[in-house]
């Protein structure tokens, strides 16, 4: 028994009883320095100490001394061999020193563990779902580069900004300015075709004949961004297969695509200058419309460049970016912060996306909070499509942006509301099969990873629980 290590336990044990280790000493008889020492498994308990606590502390000196690191090491032993963690794994002076010093997040990361093969476990047996399902998309793969980048990269924005500076010009000489510099430059002609020339594509480039066509479908803001997204492409290439070298993503994984993100990123870059955007959007309190006005860009461009504003020493208020459609999925996801709402949300009815749907063109803000207590401020809107016939008409999707509470402050949006009022916030979750909430009247599914009381003699909101 004299040998016996406890750190972990009592440093636990001392923390549940809201107590510093001054108090602990003085109710074992011992040091502070002592207690210290044993929490940081530098000194063995000795018996005397171990009955002292189980009198002070009422607890079983049993539950104390029990052995369970040798389990808990050989778990995550054997957790760290799955295919879902890639990479180096930790090695055993790693695994114990987390259980040492981390015991309860050791054990709720134990636990997570737990929850996930037990959702992949049931995912399996839905149709459909055989394979591996730990397996990365091109789409994550690519969303997690920006997420990983800040959704910011320095060497793409500096190369917009001097491609701007030499084409000069306005806003509003954007197009003729931008035609002018491929022809003179790089000897492209760009031209606009019909639909009946171009009925199932935007944009064509013919290397051979040095010629940029367009559809007749893109309205004149989208026009301007074809023309500089094909600059990028000629101008800012080196860079962009750089990044894309650097992102491990070869073509089958998302390479190309990632390309084309990178690209997109260059070409609003150009159009939207980030000083000069930066500065309008904090004179503005961030309202799109005008931003959009001033730069001869669309509102989802506007939108999808405000979530790159995160230069060091310049940056604009942190926003997620989501593009969903009426069947409820998202079409496109960038982030500049941590926020899990960014990641994974989209999902859930009581935050209302699709509430835009009914009111095209207009603004629909709201205030959400997730079951982790987390807040945002959102504004969503409707925006429209290329149209190429009367069968594909109204492809409209909703665009939304969105930040912590902590920066609603800085939204024109969010001024005329009171930040404080509780009864502002909209309780939401990520995704029925996943939200902790009961009692939500926007249940569509029953939990994976939980059971909601159901009482036969009882009906509550849903069906799905009493």
């Amino acid at each position: 028994m004299s040998k016996t290590l406890v750190g972990p336990q009592l440093r636990q044990l001392r923390q549940q009883m809201n107590h510093t280790q001054a108090e602990m000493a003085r109710r074992l008889g011992i040091s502070a320095a002592y207690v210290n020492l044993l929490e940081n498994n530098q000194r063995s308990l000795s018996v005397p100490v171990l009955m002292k606590l189980t009198e002070a502390y009422g607890v079983d000196w049993r539950a104390l001394v029990q052995d369970t690191d040798a389990a808990q090491l050989a778990d995550l032993r054997s957790i760290m061999r799955d295919p879902v963690f890639a990479g180096a794994r930790p090695d055993l002076t790693e695994l114990r020193a987390a259980i040492d010093h981390a015991p309860r997040l050791v054990e709720r990361f134990l636990q997570l563990y737990q929850n996930h093969r037990a959702m992949v476990d049931q995912l399996k047996r839905l149709p459909g779902t055989a394979g591996n399902l730990t397996l990365t998309t091109p789409e994550t793969a690519i969303h997690d580069f920006f997420r990983n980048h800040g959704n910011h990269f320095d060497g793409l924005e500096r190369a917009a900004e001097a491609l701007r500076d030499r084409i000069g010009g306005s806003a509003d000489d954007m197009y003729a300015s931008l035609k002018r510099h491929l022809r003179v430059e790089h000897g492209v002609q760009a031209n606009v075709r019909s639909l009946s020339e171009m009925p199932d594509m935007l944009r064509d480039y013919d290397a051979g004949a040095r010629r940029i066509f367009l559809s007749e479908a893109l309205d004149h803001t989208n026009r301007v961004f074809q023309l500089a997204h094909m600059i990028g492409l000629l101008e800012a290439g080196d860079i962009v297969a750089d990044l894309v070298a650097r992102s491990g993503l070869d073509d089958g994984k998302g390479g190309a695509r990632l390309r084309v993100e990178l690209t997109n990123y260059f070409a609003a870059a150009m159009l939207m200058p980030y000083a000069p955007l930066l500065e309008m959007a904090q004179a503005s309190a961030y309202d799109i419309d005008r931003i959009a006005a001033a730069f001869g860009v669309s509102f989802e461009q506007v939108c999808h460049r405000l979530t790159t504003l995160q230069r060091d020493g310049a940056r604009g208020v942190p926003f997620f970016f989501l593009r969903v459609d009426r069947a409820g999925n998202v079409t496109k996801r960038f982030n500049a912060t941590g926020f899990t709402l960014a990641e994974e949300g989209g999902a859930c009815p009581v935050w209302d996306l699709h509430g835009a749907f009914r009111v095209p063109g207009l603004i629909v803000p709201q205030f959400v909070e997730l079951p982790d207590g987390g807040q945002f401020f959102t504004i969503s809107r409707t925006t429209d499509r290329p149209v190429f016939s009367r069968q594909t008409q109204d492809r409209r999707l909703v665009v939304t942006i969105g930040c912590t509470r902590d920066h609603a402050d800085q939204i024109g949006y969010a001024r005329p509301y009171n930040l404080t009022d509780p009864q502002l916030y909209s309780p939401i979750g990520l995704n029925c099969h996943v939200c902790p909430r009961h009692s939500c009247s926007q249940r569509a599914h029953q939990p994976l990873h939980m059971h909601l009381p159901l009482d036969a003699n009882r009906r509550g909101q849903t069906r799905y629980e009493s």
